[in-house]
């Protein structure tokens, strides 16, 4: 990689000294060799090549063993230490300064990628780190021995996770390493994520301040500028912030029992000292002395340690018996009784630790929902009480529980085991008593900002187009990691579908305005009444510092069927009804109604035009009563008001006077589906019937009305209106510009929304922190349902579902009120112990590195770190490698020979 035409044999020579690629002989095209090369001149590779490796010397004994003058000589060493090449101390009596020539990992190689400056000026040092962080362990990392040997860096747990054992060793502790180093701290940029910064692998972190040196390291760090002195509450909230985040402790691991260097807050998704581990599938190279155990009566599957364990050693399962007895997981194959080589390697990791659960599945809940909710674990902290705690688990994945409480389809309970049984859990109404919290100011959630920056909140402006559910949730998100987006909504009042398209009977616009209220006091702001495209371009917002867009405006415009008299004046969009009922435009609603359509948002143009004064509704659909789309709830409401659902009927014509209609003429549908049950109606056209109507809405589809928002852009649209975007991502031909919601997958439901716009956020963090990956170590949210039809459940709470009660005091038939009120508490009581706690956490201990993480993010008490390998706190120096690995090599040869020969 050196563009120099002749070798520099003296840094080829410093080099081969430094690098511990045992039998390796270095070359020009080496990253011992163009690591050195860009920033060390020959007089530093004369002055390193008079000095052993990790052998201190004064600047007195360098300056005899060079015969350089002092004076020259110091500032030439300074030079080298804020290039990185060489690092000091004071470890001797006389306390006088010393000069190291530290080994490439951990030393020179984060220590060169650690001064942004020059990293920028000489972008082959994140390579050069990113080999040497890899290259010599290649070989060596199935023969290592629990504790790591003396190589790299080593997992220390958080805390608060092992407090409860009663033998601990003082290695083990942070807090052991912080009393020892007190008054030494620096924090300093993480070299990790600076690297991969530098070939688009970031993670998207802000890198400042995640590492922090302690005793002479502080001060190296400080004087070479690569980091600030802070004080113990400092280093603390750092701690915490990690923590909150999920990165995980590492401490160095090379000069033994009694010393360590540095406290590393790590991101797997970067973390070149977790890769060791995790690449090789060689846990002993990371491990602390603890390995996580699920308690499985205690958990409840609500994926929080899943979603966090840093080397996927924890997955969803289940906990219901199956027919053959209970599940036997399957463990981690390790290295100790067989070889390995690349064969046994994972270059995947980062992703393939993000899989979610086990192939035999679990919750049949969590799976069926968009948005992966934690149903279980929030029912199970409803039945103890615990709803402020319950709220916040939910929100984690959906901010509008007030809203879906209400107006949700409910896949969850279509999902559910208890069906198998009698009848499904009331999740959606244990939900919607749960979030009554959200509505009050008194109790609501906000939650805290989680952000992975210790330099206050992010600065990038952030565009949010749509103030429905997909644009409200990402906001929220994005405000959740730290950032102030604005919305754009072109109504006068933000909810999108929400507050236009779906009927105060059933959701009552108090409720939508109380959920976005928690995300303004989050610090979003709403612009209402903006039209972008026509009031202000993209483009233009771009020049006011806007880094990136999402835009989620939804499906607003309706579907007109291509047929004689459609554009009659009577005639109208399901989604302009419903919207100009919404803005007082009509107010009164006179004689006979025809409504064209048969799904959710065709029943509630039917119950409102009820509501509004028809005499008479009758609803035509092309399906058959076991084809509708509208739900079973919807019809049998939509009955009891009197609202005729006639099926098997499509629209063929309007019969109009003077632009008037007077009839519609329905021809017989005689299937809807083809053979790959593709919508694909075909008509008897001589079959037909006319039916008077004063007024006919046709609620046959809904399209985007793009404007000229997209004037000018790259976004590309397909042949039904959608923008086209990546699955994963959401992010469109246009880098800048995301999309989610039904702008994206036609019209859907608000969870469906809800869950776009977490993705969304996700991938707007990423794109608008420099040079990160949009997919690296993504959770993919694949799921997989236990299998319903082999579970043995013995006993369950044998009570029956539980029934909302009404308000008596709203005609539920006639009133634009919701009559339907919340389950009592006694009520969600007994629903929510009808839970059959499908589902649990499952640890695989041979991946598991006892971090810890796990233990901060469950609220359940369900999974502990238990100290099972004592011998990973084994710390040694260097130097002493060889000691620790050849006794244990030459143990496992022997049990891979074994082996061979019991087979």
């Amino acid at each position: 990689m050196s563009d120099r035409k002749e070798p520099r044999e003296k840094i080829i020579k410093i080099g081969q000294k430094i690098t511990d690629r045992i039998g390796h002989k270095v070359t020009v095209d080496d990253p011992e060799y163009f690591g050195l090369d860009c920033i060390m001149t020959d007089e530093m590779a004369d002055i390193a090549d008079v000095m052993k490796v990790r052998k201190p010397m004064t600047l007195d004994q360098l300056a005899k063993a060079t015969g350089k003058d002092p004076e020259h000589l110091e500032q030439v060493m300074y030079d080298m230490a804020v290039a990185g090449v060489i690092e000091y101390n004071w470890e001797n009596p006389e306390h006088v300064k010393q000069y190291i020539l530290p080994m490439f990992v951990p030393g020179s190689a984060e220590f060169t990628n650690m001064n942004q400056k020059q990293l920028e000026e000489h972008p082959e040092l994140a390579r050069f780190f990113e080999r040497m962080s890899r290259l010599p362990l290649e070989k060596v990392t199935p023969m290592v021995p629990p504790g790591g040997a003396g190589i790299g860096m080593h997992v220390i747990p958080v805390e608060k996770a092992i407090e409860a054992e009663n033998i601990t060793a003082d290695v083990e502790h942070i807090s052991h390493w912080l009393k020892k180093y007190e008054g030494k701290y620096a924090a300093s940029p993480c070299s990790c994520r600076l690297s991969r910064r530098m070939f688009e692998e970031g993670c998207a972190d802000d890198p400042e301040d995640w590492c922090i040196g302690v005793g002479d390291m502080a001060d190296y760090l400080v004087e070479t500028h690569r980091g600030h002195y802070v004080d113990y509450d400092g280093v603390m909230e750092i701690l915490k912030r990690a923590e909150e985040n999920g990165f995980v402790h590492q401490i160095t691991n090379i000069d033994g029992e009694n010393k360590i260097f540095a406290i590393c807050n790590c991101n797997v998704n970067v973390c070149y000292a977790l890769r060791t581990s995790q690449l090789f599938n060689t846990p002993n190279m990371s491990r602390s002395a603890y390995v996580a155990e699920v308690t499985p009566e205690d958990c409840v599957a609500c994926g929080r340690c899943v979603e966090y364990c840093p080397s996927g050693a924890v997955k969803l399962g289940q906990k219901l018996c199956t027919g053959e007895g209970t599940i036997k997981y399957p463990k981690h194959e390790l290295p100790d009784r067989i070889k390995w080589g690349p064969e046994k390697w994972d270059e995947d990791y980062r992703d393939n630790n993000r899989i979610n659960c086990y192939d035999t599945g679990t919750s049949p809940c969590k799976t069926a929902c968009p948005a992966h909710i934690a149903i279980q674990g929030y029912l199970n902290m409803a039945s103890q009480g615990k709803y402020n705690e319950a709220l916040a688990l939910i929100k984690k994945k959906n901010p509008f529980p007030a809203v879906c409480g209400r107006v949700c389809n409910k896949l969850c309970e279509e999902a559910c085991t208890r069906r198998t049984i009698d009848e499904a859990v009331a999740i959606d109404e244990v939900k919607k008593f749960i979030a009554q919290r959200d509505i009050d100011a008194e109790t609501r959630y906000i939650p805290p900002v989680v952000q992975p920056s210790n330099r206050g909140p992010f600065q990038e402006k952030i565009a949010i187009i749509g103030g429905g559910p997909a644009g409200l949730s990402c906001a929220y998100y994005l405000a959740e990691m730290g950032y102030k987006p604005t919305v754009f909504e072109k109504n006068q009042l933000p909810g999108g579908m929400l507050v236009y398209g779906i009927p105060s009977y059933k959701l009552e616009k108090d409720v939508v305005a109380a959920e976005i209220d928690i995300i303004r006091e989050m610090g979003v702001e709403i612009q209402c009444g903006v039209d972008i495209g026509k009031d202000i371009t993209l483009e233009q917002l771009r020049v006011d510092g806007y880094k990136a867009f999402y835009i989620a405006i939804g499906c607003q415009g309706g579907q007109m069927p291509p047929v004689d008299g459609a554009d009659a004046d009577n005639a109208a969009s399901a989604v302009e009804f419903l919207h100009d009922v919404r803005e007082g435009v009509i107010d009164k609603v006179d004689g006979r109604v025809v409504v064209i359509g048969g799904g959710n948002v065709a029943m509630d143009v039917a119950r409102t035009s009820k509501r509004m004064g028809a005499s008479e509704v009758n609803m035509y659909c092309l399906e058959q009563p076991d084809e509708m789309p509208a739900s079973e709830e919807e019809i049998t409401e939509a009955t009891e008001e009197n609202i005729k659902i006639d099926c098997g009927w499509g629209i063929k014509k309007l019969l109009t006077e003077n632009g008037h209609g007077k009839s519609v003429v329905l021809k017989k549908c005689v299937s809807v589906f083809d053979a790959e049950h593709r919508f694909s109606p075909k008509y008897d056209e001589e079959d037909t019937i006319t039916v008077p109507a004063d007024h006919v809405y046709f609620s046959i589809g809904q399209k985007t009305v793009w404007g000229d928002m997209l004037k000018d852009s790259a976004v590309e649209i397909d042949r039904h209106g959608r923008a086209m975007a990546d699955a994963l991502t959401y992010q469109t031909a246009e880098q800048d510009i995301f999309v989610g919601g039904d702008v994206v997958t036609g019209t859907k439901f608000a969870i469906d929304a809800i869950a776009a716009g977490k993705e969304g956020a996700i991938s707007i963090h990423r794109f608008v922190q420099p040079h990160s990956s949009l997919t690296i170590g993504r959770n993919r949210n694949q799921f997989i349902e236990l299998d319903k039809d082999n579970i043995d459940v013995k006993t369950y709470d044998n009570s029956s579902r539980q029934i909302p009660a009404r308000d008596e005091t709203i005609d539920h038939i006639t009133s634009f009120r919701d009559s339907k009120l919340p389950l009592t508490e006694e009520q969600v009581k007994t629903e929510t112990a009808r839970c059959l706690g499908c589902g649990a956490s499952i640890v695989d201990q041979n991946k598991c590195i006892g971090c810890g993480v796990c233990t901060t993010k469950c609220e359940f008490d369900a999974i502990k770190l238990y100290r099972d390998r004592p011998e990973c706190s084994k710390m040694v120096r260097s130097e002493d490698k060889m000691k620790s690995i050849l006794p244990y090599m030459i143990k496992r040869q022997a049990k891979i020979t074994f082996g061979k020969k019991e087979k």
